[in-house]
């Protein structure tokens, strides 16, 4: 949903993406650490006494975290939410080559269709099926990859950082680290568009629901419903981001389109799903 009202405030508000980014990084990074105060004090304080983690943390802001937001949005900006959504996700068959080349092994057949169709995927999305033209712009396919880069380096910088100062931590954190870096290097404050109602509003909803509450949401359905149920849920993202585009802001997609999004979609569920259900995760 807020990959949608990203797009509206490009479109309609001419908001720019690089200050929306900071905006985003900072208050809801504010939100978090906020909410990590309350449940995770010791480690919100704890994680400052130890070099290494602090290294690692704004290694995983600066490399990791705001990359893979500035690139989502831009990629938005050029396209739309759906496209950008589905052109991010592959940044899961990005983790799988990088986890097949360390381990020095070749991906099994699983691996190997989900990244066929990947492929398939961005090839349907970029060209609608022909060598001979481009069916996204540039701009667009850039930006959609290199959130797709980003998302990698966001899931595989952190390292044990999550699992010894906590999730809520390390991200809120990252988010002011981030927002705050960010900030100075594109001079966000020149920023001078009108800020009207409605413009508020759906920067509030990227903050709050689009950021901090679905982040916490989320952790929570891990909990609840275990890591495999809540990946392969998670892998409906596309289809809500598709379908908020169509029926408010009116994108047209073409069947080329739709096929893309299904193989690249497809490739998530193959990559979310373990080689042998374990039983407390089987789905219903």
């Amino acid at each position: 949903m807020s990959g949608a009202v990203g797009q509206y405030l490009f479109t309609q508000k001419g908001v720019d993406s690089g200050y929306l980014t900071v905006v985003r990084l900072l208050c809801a990074g504010g939100l978090l650490s906020a909410f990590a105060a309350r449940r995770h004090g010791a480690q919100l304080r704890a994680i400052w006494r130890d070099a290494g983690a602090v290294r690692r943390l704004v290694l995983f802001a600066v490399c990791g975290l705001t990359p893979c937001q500035y690139t989502y949005l831009a990629a938005i900006r050029y396209s739309n939410s759906a496209t950008a959504t589905v052109l991010q996700y592959l940044g899961q068959a990005m983790i799988l080559a990088w986890v097949c080349l360390h381990e020095r092994r070749r991906p099994t057949a699983r691996e190997a269709l989900a990244l066929a169709l990947a492929l398939s995927g961005v090839f349907l999305l970029a060209t609608h099926g022909s060598f001979q033209t481009l069916a996204l712009s540039p701009q667009a396919l850039f930006w959609g990859i290199a959130a797709a880069v980003s998302l990698m380096l966001y899931t595989l910088l952190p390292g044990d950082l999550l699992s010894r100062y906590g999730t809520s931590v390390c991200t809120g954190y990252g988010m002011l680290i981030g927002g705050a870096v960010l900030l100075v290097a594109l001079r966000a404050w020149r920023w001078a568009a009108p800020l009207d109602a409605l413009t508020l509003l759906g920067i509030a909803e990227i903050v709050i629901v689009g950021t901090a509450l679905a982040f916490t949401l989320y952790l929570q359905g891990v909990s609840d419903l275990g890591g495999v149920r809540a990946s392969l849920l998670a892998c409906t993202e596309p289809v809500s981001a598709a379908l908020c585009a169509a029926l408010w802001l009116k994108t047209s997609f073409a069947a080329q389109d739709l096929l893309g999004f299904a193989a690249i979609l497809l490739m998530a569920v193959l990559l979310a799903l373990p080689k042998k259900m374990p039983k407390s995760d089987v789905l219903d």
